[in-house]
């Protein structure tokens, strides 16, 4: 027999009644029933209950095991008395009644449970990530992280695509504050950088001619904390392609997102493709949001021409100038005064002034301080456009849709989520395109990228030369799915003439381009294909297909919030020695 073990603890079935076995494991939970001893043996694979009672001659050996013990056991495969079967474990209709048991490695009391998933203190968690990943719900998450990059990768190759794997070490980007660094030693003075994503060798692969590359690739940002992205590392699916246009890339991606959605979604329905096509004024507009959750049915509604000239006094002198708007968000079933009370206060909380509303009550009148303003013929029209009933409210944003659509977005969601208006058992898709590409920065007073810097502009070189660069729209797009944005990309910018007015609207000379990006600059002089692609957010994807809006609980050893990881010390400080070979001499801050 195997030192260890002749089977795992998931495999023992029916069938093996009668079987002299070996299993090896952790132990799991271990229960005294009367001087009877209940072992659930735990490993990778499953869980086997097994008994030692006082005349088995492990059971002194048994009686001193604990939580989290490694252990080997060996006995013979009996079936389970009669109701005491499992059907939630695949081994549940056997148990092995133990002869012999060997210590392979006592565990100390431990700081957290390993048993159950309940809520624990994260720094914990994250200082003992070795005992968290044991724990059944963040094991399974794990696994199935595996089985989706699988199937991803499986996708991306049967639709005609190749695996390549792009430099770690790079020079540093435009962005260079966002960029972890990494001192040469044999260039004194001189850093690589590690890369944010691929995005120049991705496009200069496809000026090599191998026209549809992808790959699983690890990025790095040096960024603040953010909710929605992991602090330092991430992992993308990133694609590119060749000779193509924003319609075929949606058209390569959407079955390879759809497939892993289906396969992996639990039976909860997915949108078909193709995906909707939504422009990111639209979704602003209709939304608050350019990554909107549309399982929530509220569509928003600009409503100015009710109080323009209305005795709000309000709203009405906010529309004498031309760019501020009223923005309607209805709320089916929302016509309490309760209830509105409790949104304004929510607005408030979130620095807003108020939250204005009309609630239409019995027979149809609108009530509330703002119906009592603009008057009942107002009100009525306010209410035949938003297609309320009795019951309903409608709740006001208003000012210049660049500084309020945002909160906008967050009304909607709170409505949705407090109406409990969102079909939570389903994942919806769109595309977001037609992003500008360039935006106004108010901090530096000059126009910059509002994306990705090297997107095509719709209407090419013409455009960047002909009209006002924030009103140039870029052949870029997102995918968005339940609120969140999965995935980004574009047709790229492929012409060294387009390249260069696109970077000097944003400020950056010819010269700049040249140093910054010189290798792919000078590919494009040599024959470069119309080319385009995409990279998508492993973690996002997996977070969703797992029911979580935590990505540390879909990641392996995840740093926390402040980029440290508490299980290995990092980042920590290096001998002197090292920073000399490197040739570099600290400068910290002084307290």
């Amino acid at each position: 027999m195997h030192r260890y073990r002749s089977h795992t603890c998931g495999a023992l079935r029916e069938s093996n009644i009668g079987e002299q076995v070996r299993l090896s494991g952790w132990c799991h939970r271990i229960r005294d029933h009367g001087g009877l001893l209940f072992i659930d043996l735990r490993d990778h694979y499953g869980l086997t209950q097994c008994v030692a009672d006082p005349d088995s001659p492990a059971f002194k050996t048994a009686e001193k095991l604990r939580s989290e013990w490694v252990v080997r056991i060996d006995g013979k495969v009996r079936r389970r008395p009669e109701g005491t079967d499992n059907p939630e474990l695949s081994t549940g209709m056997i148990e092995l009644y133990v002869s012999e048991i060997e210590v392979l490695g006592a565990a100390d009391e431990l700081p957290m449970p390993v048993f159950g998933d309940q809520e624990y203190p994260e720094d914990i968690r994250l200082k003992y990530r070795f005992l968290d990943l044991r724990r059944d719900k963040l094991h399974e998450n794990i696994m199935t992280r595996g089985a989706v990059i699988d199937s991803i990768r499986r996708r991306m190759k049967e639709t005609g695509f190749f695996e390549f794997q792009t430099p770690i070490l790079t020079a540093s980007s435009p962005e260079g504050a966002r960029d972890f660094l990494v001192p040469s030693r044999i260039h004194p003075g001189k850093f690589y950088a590690l890369p944010q994503a691929p995005q120049q060798y991705k496009q200069l692969l496809m000026m090599s001619g191998f026209d549809r590359y992808f790959q699983i690739a690890p990025c790095f940002r040096d960024e603040d904390p953010r909710a929605d992205r992991m602090p330092g590392e991430f992992y993308q699916l990133d694609v590119e392609m060749s000779f193509v246009t924003q319609e075929d890339v949606f058209a390569a991606i959407e079955p390879v997102m759809h497939g892993v959605f289906t396969e992996f979604g639990e039976g909860k329905p997915v949108t078909a493709y193709p995906f909707p096509r939504i422009p990111y004024r639209e979704a602003i507009a209709k939304y608050g949001s350019d990554k909107p959750d549309l399982r929530n049915p509220i569509v928003m509604q600009e409503v100015s021409e009710h109080f323009r000239g209305s005795g709000f006094k309000v709203f009405a002198r906010m529309l004498e100038d031309p760019k501020n708007q009223v923005w309607a968000i209805p709320g089916k079933g929302g016509g309490s005064r309760a209830f509105c009370d409790r949104m304004n206060s929510w607005a408030q909380g979130e620095g807003q002034p108020g939250l204005g509303y009309i609630m239409w009550r019995e027979g149809g009148e609108g009530a509330g301080p703002l119906a009592n303003n603009i008057g009942p013929d107002r009100t009525a029209a306010i209410r035949a456009q938003l297609g309320l009933n009795e019951g309903d409210a409608a709740f006001f944003v208003a000012g210049d849709p660049d500084k309020f659509w945002k909160f906008s977005g967050l009304a909607r969601t709170k409505l949705g989520e407090e109406l409990n208006l969102i079909d939570k058992d389903r994942f919806e898709f769109a595309w977001i395109v037609d992003f500008p590409m360039y935006e106004y920065d108010e901090e530096n007073k000059k126009v910059d990228f509002s994306h990705n810097p090297f997107s095509m502009p719709q209407g090419g070189l013409e455009a960047l030369q002909m009209q006002d660069p924030l009103s140039i729209k870029a052949f870029q797009y997102d995918i968005a799915c339940n609120g969140y944005e999965l995935a980004s990309g574009g047709i790229r910018n492929h012409r060294p003439d387009a390249m260069v007015k696109a970077f000097e609207i944003a400020g950056y000379g010819e010269q700049d381009v040249v140093e910054r990006f010189g290798g792919m600059y000078r590919a494009f002089h040599y024959g470069a294909p119309p080319h385009g692609g995409m990279a998508a957010g492993v973690d996002r994807i997996v977070m969703l297909l797992c029911g979580t809006t935590n990505l540390r609980e879909v990641s392996l050893f995840p740093m926390n919030q402040q980029a440290v990881d508490l299980l290995m010390g990092a980042p920590s400080e290096v001998a002197p020695k090292q920073l000399r070979e490197l040739h570099i001499r600290l400068n910290l801050p002084q307290n």
